[in-house]
């Protein structure tokens, strides 16, 4: 009898179709158990997505953790000879703290570990394998690249410190150039260093043309010998199909990967379906002298393919439809003013109907109207490919976007305000009222003041008012509601305004859509602040 895998799973038919190219590719079944010592998570922190994990004790005393990452225990296990090269794949659960839900989850991973002597015969394989891994997985696929000795080698040309350069990365992942531009001088840039520094986010395209680019831009020895590894790739890479995008600004974490890296993402996911990298420092922690190259693939993604296209998405159009989370209000009737006076406006008023979803076929815009505080979460889990939001919404729940422009749009400013007469007690916690639980702890965190957090969803300012709170972190606009209830700003730390934000995801599959957007937006903005 004759089985059929049309009755899998996408992500069971994935499976073994990866397990048959890594097999013919020279690797091994890698199998591990299900528990690890925590004491590796723990002296290996840095090295890990999450700091949670799932801690519990043995019979025999032991404190174990269910496994929140493969690639640390091969490392730690694999023990390669001098000169010799092991080649594994695995296809394991791990368990990890999930952002949407805030509980552990338990998440299906394959992946591929070269260790050991990794030269560019294995850097080679590995990158060929991961875009023939998305080949195989039925749906229009990019594979982006990225090397952090090229970033490296950029920060140490511009002489930035040490301490500086996680803020940098963090900007540069999001495509931020405003406050990148901001932490670079900051960090002590002059000017021209901050330019330079941004010019890195324009080294993104097609792969021959960005490293031609890439090449040219090169500042110091190191720069050029990471172009010149991505250059080695270009023909195995070429020969891989899909679509090869190099992206300089793709930065992996500063402690895990220390040479290239690369993400694969599928039309029709919200996020990456694979990542990957040369991880060099964290082999070396176990096995001096040795490296190492691998990636995973995140199987449970695959879900998301078999589920049924929302209706709006089932409509044929000519054009590329850019789907637009536009938040309800003022905020979002000056946007979208402004997108209708470039080209993109819709020949049904939206204010004078009831309906969430207004579109202009011709002009390939679909607008979803939102509530302001939940538009980043639509477009980062992809419903929208773009979308404008509040700086002040996107820190609170940390985004997981590239945020591209700032509109300049809704200026205000995040605030610590509190009663006239208030006076910091130091010897007992700030009792502190708000809305914004995570930028307030994240905030007080940074100075080491230990506070009590009130969560108010309104009227804010009457915590301290009735002696419920000290002090409040909220917006300020004007400080008129604060000044009329007796209140005073005691510090401001945090500038707010509109961003234009975008999935990941959707920026490799219509990033030719959304950059003709932002240079017409950013040029209408440009004419009216004139």
């Amino acid at each position: 009898m004759e089985f059929d895998l049309s009755y899998l799973q996408p992500k069971e038919r994935a499976s073994f179709g990866l397990r048959a190219l890594y097999e013919a590719a020279g690797c091994r079944k890698y199998h591990m158990g299900r528990f690890e010592e925590y004491g590796l998570y723990q002296e290996n922190r840095s090295f890990l997505s999450s700091e949670q994990v799932i801690t519990f004790t043995d019979l025999d005393g032991r404190l174990l953790a269910l496994k929140p990452d493969v690639t640390l225990s091969i490392a730690k296990t694999a023990q390669p000879a001098a000169g010799e090269t092991l080649k594994y794949y695995y296809h394991e659960n791990v368990y990890r703290p999930s952002a949407e839900s805030h509980t552990f989850k338990e998440i299906s991973q394959m992946g591929l570990e070269m260790l050991g002597a990794v030269g560019e015969a294995q850097v080679q394989q590995t990158v060929r394998l991961a875009a023939q891994s998305l080949g195989q997985l039925g749906a229009a696929w990019v594979l982006e690249v990225s090397h952090m000795g090229y970033l490296f080698g950029l920060l140490d040309a511009l002489a930035v410190p040490e301490n500086a350069r996680p803020a940098l990365l963090g900007s540069l992942r999001e495509k931020n150039a405003h406050e990148l531009r901001a932490a670079a001088k900051a960090a002590g840039l002059d000017d021209a260093g901050a330019e330079t520094l941004c010019g890195l986010l324009s080294l993104c395209g097609g792969y021959e043309e960005t490293l031609t680019r890439a090449e040219a831009f090169s500042k110091n020895d190191r720069m050029r010998a990471a172009a010149a590894e991505l250059r080695a790739l270009a023909e195995p890479l070429e020969a891989a199909g899909g679509s090869i995008r190099l992206d300089l600004s793709l930065a992996g974490e500063m402690e895990y990967y220390n040479g290239l890296v690369f993400q694969g993402y599928l039309r029709g996911l919200p996020r990456p379906l694979l990542k990957g990298g040369r991880y060099d420092r964290l082999m070396q922690k176990f096995t001096p002298g040795a490296d190492a190259i691998g990636f995973a693939v995140y199987l449970d993604e695959l879900d998301r393919l078999s589920a049924p296209l929302p209706p709006v998405q089932q409509q044929k159009t000519e054009k590329t439809m850019l789907n637009v989370a536009l938040p309800k209000g003022r905020l979002g009737d000056k946007v979208y003013d402004l997108l209708a006076r470039i080209g993109y406006g819709c020949t049904e008023d939206y204010n004078a109907t009831r309906k969430l979803v207004v579109e202009n076929p011709a002009a390939g815009i679909r607008y979803f109207l939102v509530k302001p505080s939940d538009v980043a979460i639509y477009v980062e889990h992809g419903a929208a490919d773009v979308g404008i939001a509040g700086k002040d919404i996107l820190t609170e729940a940390s985004a997981d976007v590239y945020e591209l422009l700032d509109t300049g749009l809704g200026k205000c400013r995040m605030c610590v305000a509190a009663p006239a007469d208030y006076q910091d007690d130091p010897s007992r916690p700030v009792r502190v009222a708000t809305k914004f639980v995570n930028i307030a702890k994240n905030y007080y965190a940074s100075m080491g003041r230990d506070i009590d957090i009130i969560k108010l969803n309104g009227s804010i300012e009457l915590a301290p008012i009735l002696g419920l709170s000290d002090v409040i972190v909220d917006i300020v606009e004007t400080g008129t509601t604060l000044r009329e209830n007796g209140l005073k700003v005691v510090t401001e730390f945090l500038p707010i305004s509109a961003r234009f934000i975008a999935n990941k995801a959707s920026y490799q599959f219509k990033h030719k859509e959304m950059d003709e957007m932002l240079e017409k937006l950013r040029d209408t903005l440009q004419e009216a602040a004139k």
